[in-house]
């Protein structure tokens, strides 16, 4: 055979090699996929997920759907024929770089702990936000998010915790705790007081040093003050910010006589701040679908969201634009009191330039 017909017949193989490695080899992409929907009204095993004590509750027909997106994990890997697949046959699905979803650095603990914290802050201004549109004083103050496994905090301090007093200094929610807790000289314990579930409660804690700081090893957030208790109890495998307009929705409803829906099956997403702003969400196109496939006949669209509302596969489920908790709540009793009312409309030109 010729030096030709040699090279011939080794390139083939090694061009089946090299196919084979790039089709089985993890590429750097991750897939969004409709997750499922939780009626916020509804119950969470044993109990309401909305939860109220010291205030008249209304329980009520109908539902108010949060809506979720089922994304692979940091340490799942995607290989080309897995995301040939998922482009081909998997319409309601989508890819995005991986690096849009978990940038650069991370491991999934952090993303689980980021998740739950970004929760906390959600179900917060979303309970904010319902107070303020029913005319109850709201007052911010420093509240704990989360504890770091076995630092000075761990077993002493709790999510949700609301500090008042730090070494004897008054703290509000403009306190930056963390230049008093420089102050404190090595290996010295501090009192740490605190608001915990309505009782006054105080903990000794010493701050260590890492990497030049002292810490007590807390994440930190604005929190809120209530005239009466408010909380949202969803699954632990829940995270993220997205579900705060529909935990705004279903606490009005709670608190106010009558079914908001009607007896309706409403949906949406959105994060929400203590003012009641709707804002921008991340896979509303997965949303959609998991909603409209829950039966939702209403979508809570973010603006910032709607020019990818509009592609998406809603069949007939209507989409409503929502700004404010104020708005969305109007837009629910119109479609409520007539599913053909007339309401606010998403266009491709919303949300570009935010």
């Amino acid at each position: 055979m010729t030096q030709r017909t040699w090279a011939a017949l080794l390139a083939v193989p090694l061009f089946v090699a090299l196919g084979i490695y790039a089709a089985v080899s993890p590429l750097p992409f991750v897939s969004y996929a409709p997750g499922p929907t939780v009626n916020v009204l509804g119950d969470d095993g044993s109990k309401p997920i909305i939860n109220v004590q010291g205030h008249r509750t209304y329980r009520d027909d109908g539902e108010l759907r949060m809506t979720t997106v089922s994304v692979t994990q940091r340490d799942a890997r995607l290989d080309l024929f897995t995301l040939m697949q998922t482009w081909a046959f998997q319409r309601d699905n989508a890819l995005y770089p991986f690096s849009v979803q978990y940038g650069e650095e991370g491991s999934p603990q952090q993303d689980t702990e980021e998740g739950q914290v970004e929760m906390i802050r959600s179900q917060d201004s979303a309970v904010a936000a319902a107070l303020r549109q029913l005319g109850y004083p709201v007052h911010p103050a420093l509240e704990i998010l989360a504890v770091t496994p076995d630092m000075p905090a761990d077993g002493k301090l709790r999510e949700r915790d609301v500090v008042r007093e730090f070494d004897g200094t008054r703290v509000t929610a403009s306190t930056q705790l963390a230049k008093l807790i420089q102050a404190v000289p090595a290996g010295e314990k501090v009192p740490i007081t605190l608001e915990r579930k309505g009782r006054t409660v105080t903990e000794m804690v010493a701050p260590v040093e890492k990497d030049g700081n002292k810490l007590i090893g807390v994440t930190l957030g604005i929190g809120y003050t209530f005239p009466f208790k408010v909380s949202v109890n969803i699954s632990d495998r829940i995270g993220g910010p997205s579900a705060g307009l529909m935990f705004a929705l279903s606490i009005y409803d709670t608190l106010t006589p009558g079914p908001l829906t009607s007896g309706g099956n409403v949906a949406g997403t959105g994060t929400i701040d203590a003012a009641g702003r709707v804002g921008e969400i991340g896979g509303i196109q997965q949303k959609i679908v998991g909603a409209r496939q829950d039966g939702a006949q209403l979508f809570l669209v973010p603006p910032a969201n709607c020019a990818d509302a509009l592609t998406s596969n809603h069949g007939s489920m209507r989409l409503a634009k929502a700004t404010t908790l104020k708005s969305a709540i109007a837009d629910v009793e119109a479609w409520a009191t007539d599913h053909d009312a007339p309401l606010p409309q998403c266009t491709a030109a919303d949300g570009r330039g935010s």
